[in-house]
């Protein structure tokens, strides 16, 4: 139970669930930076001492075509429930019922964020924007979804999240956007790359299946900075050694 704590208290930073759990402050300038998690607290240790850290390069060198791999079998039903500015990012959370389906079990999809630039890189390529999709099993464990974002024409989509983006750190919203929206976050292909990887904020607990589609969608320039100018600050935790990991695809 205690390690089910750490793993999502690390992404779901908004559910009551975990309201009593206290964690040191932690970001993305100065002291609190992603060179010093692993020294502000001892749970963090990971960030520093972890042997399959996310975010990663993906890069052909490493990369293995796999016959057989299994595509996701994505079931988003639900629509979202609130957006929140937790101080990292903008959060939006979905309303049960939503899962994917991978390795025989099923992930329920809890919400979704976005970083500025992107976390992951493919090919040495950084994208504007990275949307993750965070999904937890019964048993704890999770997968993440993540979808890159390319220069291009507005995101509709992105639009409508960003004009109910709360501007107080820890303030939420109530949402409308539907369901129908949500999957229009996803490129129509949704083959991807497959990793094992951790939590790219701290605690930086390991174990996390990495989903990267190997599809984008599109957003806007402005966008992008609207989303910058609202955290202050970009997002992104740096890309981590790839040590004896391989990627499938």
């Amino acid at each position: 139970m205690e390690l089910k704590k750490i793993i999502l208290s690390g992404l779901l930073l908004s559910s009551s669930l975990f309201a009593s759990v206290h964690y040191a402050h932690w970001g993305y300038t100065g002291v609190d930076d992603p060179a010093h998690w692993g020294d502000l607290n001892p749970k963090y240790a990971e960030c520093k001492l972890g042997g399959s850290q996310s975010p990663i390069n993906i890069t052909k060198d490493i990369t293995v075509t796999t016959q057989g791999l299994a595509p996701i079998d994505f079931h988003y039903t639900t629509s979202a429930s609130e957006i929140i500015n937790n101080g990292h990012s903008v959060q939006v959370n979905v309303k049960p019922g939503s899962y994917i389906k991978i390795d025989g079990k099923v992930f329920e999809l809890k919400q979704f964020h976005f970083h500025t630039p992107s976390e992951n890189h493919i090919d040495g390529k950084s994208f504007p924007l990275e949307a993750h999709f965070v999904h937890q099993a019964k048993d704890g464990s999770l997968a993440v979804v993540a979808v890159m974002f390319e220069d291009g024409k507005e995101n509709p989509v992105i639009n409508k999240i960003w004009n109910k983006m709360p501007k107080k750190v820890g303030e939420k919203v109530k949402s409308s956007l539907s369901v129908a929206m949500i999957n229009e976050l996803l490129p129509k292909k949704k083959t991807y790359y497959r990793f094992d990887g951790s939590l790219t904020t701290p605690p930086c607990s390991e174990g996390v299946r990495w989903f990267v589609l190997k599809n984008y969608s599109t957003v806007s320039k402005k966008e992008v900075t609207e989303f910058l100018h609202k955290l202050h600050h970009p997002n992104n935790r740096p890309i981590q050694p790839i040590d004896a990991r391989k990627v499938l695809q």
